[in-house]
């Protein structure tokens, strides 16, 4: 058992201004992204140039931010928008969606691809290995701010969580009281699963000639599954909990799923193309 390392999630304050871990991470992942974009440009065979690698990260970030929050307001927090409409731009109450954010991207990427003159996957693929840095930075950022932890665990590595920072009574309907017992650090999962290992897949195997469509199917797929398999330990958001009388189907691994089947048949129909 491990004793998580309660970690102040304000970096720095600078009189009114605080500076976030979670902010940090989110300029790593753009970083990370633009520097790997600057050398997969090169080899790009003219598709796109080091210096448009510029531009596309900018109209990345944007779709990654408004997607991101729309999705989470949306699919995570629909009844509090209902209330309040305003709360949609709430954005200092935190909330962000991967999937939203990833159909944020996918809209950012066909309106940047008409300046390129290519096609919409070719975009896509091209981008695809650039996204899973970003992924595990984030995932880290969960991890700083404690959040998006899984259920019970006797696991060497399980992390036993201190109740004056996590309240006794937080999760009880699902999982007892969340600092009762150590838990999965499933956002370390993730991390590790939808970051680092989902880049090094991509990487290689994008790093010689693949039919389009190809890298852009693997995404969808690799990222479908290790986020299914997380979501099978990962406590559901306390608000909306397990889906469809279940104990074990939660939103993470409902928006998941499809991005599974649609991802299979890309490649498929990739590699029937070719």
């Amino acid at each position: 058992m491990i004793v998580y390392p309660s970690i102040d999630p304000v970096l720095l304050e600078l009189g009114p201004l605080k500076i976030h871990w979670y902010g940090l991470m989110y300029l790593i992942a753009f970083a990370s992204a633009w520097w790997l974009g600057k050398k997969r440009a090169e080899k790009s065979n003219g598709l796109i140039s080091p210096v448009q690698v510029d531009d596309l990260i900018f109209y990345g970030a944007v779709g990654v931010v408004v997607g991101g929050r729309v999705g989470s307001v949306l699919f995570y927090n629909f009844d509090s928008f209902l209330d309040n409409p305003l709360y949609l731009f709430k954005i200092w109450q935190g909330g962000m969606s991967f999937h939203g954010g990833f159909l944020g991207v996918l809209v950012a990427m066909e309106v940047y691809r008409r300046k390129l003159g290519c096609s919409f996957f070719q975009l896509t693929d091209f981008i695809a290995p650039l996204v899973p840095i970003g992924l595990a930075s984030g995932r880290f950022g969960n991890f700083i701010n404690g959040e998006l932890w899984g259920g019970p665990s006797d696991l060497p590595w399980a992390m036993k969580l201190p109740c004056d920072i996590f309240p006794a009574h937080q999760y009880q309907d699902f999982a007892g009281a969340l600092c009762a017992v150590p838990r999965h650090p499933s956002m370390l999962y993730e991390m590790l699963l939808e970051g680092i290992v989902l880049f090094i897949v991509l990487w290689i195997y994008s790093s010689k000639p693949r039919p389009v469509i190809a890298v852009s199917g693997l995404f969808l797929t690799g990222y479908g599954v290790f986020r299914s398999m997380v979501e099978l330990i990962r406590l559901p958001d306390a608000h909306i909990g397990y889906l469809l009388n279940t104990d074990w189907l939660t939103m993470g691994m409902l928006l998941s799923v499809p991005m599974i089947i649609v991802g299979l048949l890309l490649i498929k129909i990739a590699y029937k193309k070719s």
